[in-house]
């Protein structure tokens, strides 16, 4: 998708302000609502952004690439759950074979985690909305990291 001058400019806010939240991209862009901010994210920059946990607004590793200096090689820390950091753990990598979600469980379930399989793949679509998980279309959708394991840090406030 390529993106307008605004909207890259636009981009470059969310990038530079997350996690950020619509009040603060509506005073930054002279926009009259949050719903308006709310329908340009959406309309403008939709496979660029997503909301975490606190519905804050926060950039795809995608975005950061396309507004940063390149460098895509520094670590991304993200707020999660225990279950999608065990997920990070045994997920195959960027290179390998991607594995469907019963796979995932299965995987899951061999390290004594008690969960379903409901939960693995909202945890796994989670991921993936959050630029980490890459879902591959085959008959059924699977899954692998979508960047290096090493670069991925969950804080689950467990820690």
């Amino acid at each position: 998708m390529s993106l307008s001058e605004e909207a890259t400019e636009r981009l470059a806010d969310v990038v530079e302000l997350q996690p950020t939240k619509n009040a603060d991209l509506q005073e930054k862009w002279g926009m009259d609502s949050g719903s308006e901010v709310h329908q340009y994210l959406e309309s403008e920059l939709g496979e660029y952004y997503y909301r975490d946990e606190d519905s804050m607004i926060c950039a795809t590793p995608e975005a950061e690439a396309l507004v940063g200096d390149g460098d895509t090689g520094g670590e991304r820390s993200v707020t999660g759950t225990a279950l999608q950091k065990a997920i990070i753990a045994i997920l195959p990598g960027p290179d390998e074979d991607p594995q469907s979600v019963v796979a995932t469980l299965h995987d899951i379930e061999d390290t004594g985690t008690d969960t379903s399989v409901d939960e693995v793949r909202s945890a796994l679509h989670t991921l993936t909305d959050k630029g980490l998980v890459e879902r591959v279309r085959k008959t059924v959708p699977t899954f692998r990291l979508a960047i290096d394991r090493d670069r991925i840090v969950i804080e689950t406030g467990e820690d």
